[in-house]
């Protein structure tokens, strides 16, 4: 029988390890999310407890387990359209103002989770050419993740019938799903060439994605330290375009952190434009 009992020198040193790794900063008093997010990986890893996973880990004595526990703290649930207004403003805003520059539009969306912010980036997308023909060349989109699991998962685009439920509209299921059998359903292709997934740890370095005319990082800054944001925000300004747009999650704010954006309300939301 495993063991999923957690001391609290474990747990700081984890907190520790997590935050060097990728940035994320857990706080106290989430010794319970640790479990329920570790424990899976005794039965798949045969290990007896927690204390013998922490010490795997934590001495890089076994990297797979390493990468398996990152994956496992950095893995969040997400829905589509997330928030509504941001993908408005993306339809309505930035896509007709970024068209102006006459070249292919490229977007980021940093932090992916399981896909469904670039694929409702795509379909916000397809939309905004639908009712405007020829408004922009074409749409690039590069969606990152530091999850190989997730990314897995994002390239695959299937879902099943609980994370379809989860934002999207029926008539946007028929128009850009297929069925994928057993109750799920994947995106349809034209989707899929839209969008392309690589791995990034936002602690590292973002130049070999090139430059950006717009940046969706919604709801990761949250679990970063004030160190660690400011250091993402100002990589975030040097990888856009002169002009180029960032938007935020809807509790996150650039106060006190950088001053390379000036900010923009939008009613609703606010959205944040380099200077």
């Amino acid at each position: 029988m495993t063991n999923i009992a957690i001391t609290e020198q474990e747990y700081r040193d984890f907190c520790k390890y997590l935050e060097s790794k990728c940035g994320i900063v857990l706080g106290d008093s989430k010794q319970y999310l640790v479990r329920s997010r570790l424990s899976p990986l005794l039965t798949r890893y045969k290990l007896a407890s927690m204390s013998e996973l922490f010490q795997l880990v934590l001495t890089n004595r076994n990297r797979d387990l390493a990468v398996a526990a990152i994956d496992a703290m950095t893995t969040n649930e997400t829905l589509w359209f997330r928030d509504a207004y941001p993908f408005d403003v993306l339809a309505n805003k930035l896509l007709p103002e970024v068209a102006e520059n006459k070249r292919p539009i490229k977007i980021w969306s940093a932090a992916s989770s399981s896909g469904q912010e670039p694929y409702s980036i795509a379909m916000t997308i397809q939309e905004v050419l639908a009712r405007r023909p020829g408004l922009f060349q074409s749409a690039q989109i590069t969606g990152t993740d530091i999850s190989s699991t997730m990314l897995e998962n994002c390239r695959a685009g299937i879902y099943d019938n609980l994370a379809l439920s989860r934002g999207l509209s029926p008539e946007r299921k028929r128009k850009f799903f297929e069925d994928a059998g057993e109750g799920r359903m994947k995106v349809n292709d034209s989707l899929k060439r839209m969008v392309t997934f690589k791995p990034q740890n936002l602690m590292e370095s973002y130049s070999l994605h090139g430059k950006f005319d717009i940046i969706f990082c919604r709801n990761v800054l949250i679990y970063f330290s004030p160190e660690m944001k400011a250091q993402v925000l100002n990589q975030m300004a040097s990888s856009l375009n002169p002009g180029g747009y960032l938007l935020l999650g809807a509790s996150e704010s650039l106060t006190g952190l950088t001053d390379r954006f000036e900010m923009i309300r939008c009613n609703p939301g606010i959205i944040y434009r380099l200077k």
